[in-house]
């Protein structure tokens, strides 16, 4: 194992759900509910799982843009959740974000030019002519061309803004990109070139991702590693490989049996669980997905698994093993 740049521990966020005529505080919707992961220098994590798992709420809590209700964020050394707002906008150089919509992501108001630039304006980087130089060079390594700078977004395609929106996330020199969904908003044709962008990118500037994403056939041809979330909690996290050719956890089973495989001959048992993904604001009890797995034993119902190491280095939260 090489050396962290992140780690994340026990990591919380429960939102209140307030009502009645004082607002009081009726209960928590349990966003996230103690996830705990490290990425090495270099490495891209793949973060999986259904809508409203909590893949970007946990995205949105490395950058501080959500502030956790437990758990601690070490980035390169130092503490995260600790930091004063002056000493975290330094660290925020160093942790930017991809944007799963590139047309709201990007202010219509300014030119290209002054989107890409603004990162380097808040954290005084270089000057004027510094900076303007930047932005060309930028929008050259993205695949764009330098004189796009004095366009505005609505002049370009979905796919050529999400190029923007990397350009201004490479502005200030991250270590660690948060790319939250960066191709769910593109067409398929598109989502290919953006992936390979981001690849060639990595290899170029020594970059680390964190990649969310629900498409699973995605997550496979850029991740390194890849943790699978249910209800705001990992279920499983290993190597890319592994992971997708001999799943282990009965939810990683069911996603993967129902990625569709490009062969007319191939044969899968597609596994259907029974009924709806349970509300966070009153998860069930021990295990989260025992109502809906076709393995559940009787003390799933009141034993919380936990993310156990298996013999090939995987982690799992299930009693099985």
């Amino acid at each position: 194992m090489g050396e962290s740049l992140l780690k994340v521990n026990d990591l919380k966020k429960h939102f209140p759900i307030e009502g009645g005529v004082l607002g009081r505080t009726l209960g928590h919707v349990k966003a996230v509910d103690g996830v705990s992961f490290a990425i090495e220098k270099g490495e891209t994590l793949g973060l999986v799982g259904e809508s409203g798992c909590g893949k970007s709420t946990t995205g949105r809590m490395l950058l501080r843009l959500i502030e956790p209700s437990a758990g601690r964020i070490v980035f390169a050394g130092k503490d995260m959740t600790k930091l004063a707002k002056s000493e975290l906008r330094e660290l925020r150089k160093d942790i930017q974000m991809i944007f799963q919509d590139p047309f709201a992501s990007l202010n219509p108001r300014h030119t290209v030019g002054r989107i890409i630039e603004e990162p380097m304006i808040v954290h005084k980087l270089g000057g004027k002519k510094e900076r303007k130089k930047r932005v060309r060079e930028l929008l050259e390594v993205v695949g764009l061309s330098s004189y796009h700078a004095k366009r505005y977004p609505h002049q370009f395609s979905g796919g050529q803004r999400q190029r923007i929106g990397i350009a201004r996330a490479l502005a200030v020199k991250p270590k660690l990109i948060v790319a939250d969904e960066p191709v769910s908003a593109l067409d398929v044709s598109v989502q290919s070139q953006v992936l390979n962008l981001l690849q060639d990118l990595q290899e170029q500037f020594g970059l680390t991702f964190l990649f969310i994403a629900h498409d699973l056939s995605v997550v496979r041809h850029f991740s390194d590693r890849v943790g699978v979330m249910y209800l705001g909690r990992i279920v499983e996290l290993g190597a890319s490989k592994e992971l997708y050719e001999d799943p282990k956890h009965p939810y990683t089973q069911a996603l993967l049996s129902a990625v569709p495989v490009p062969d007319p001959n191939y044969q899968n048992e597609k596994i259907i669980l029974s009924g709806d993904v349970p509300s966070p604001s009153n998860p069930p009890s021990g295990c989260t997905f025992h109502n809906r797995c076709p393995m559940a034993m009787d003390h799933c119902k009141t034993k919380v698994p936990e993310l156990k190491e298996l013999e090939d280095g995987r982690l799992t939260a299930c009693h099985l093993y």
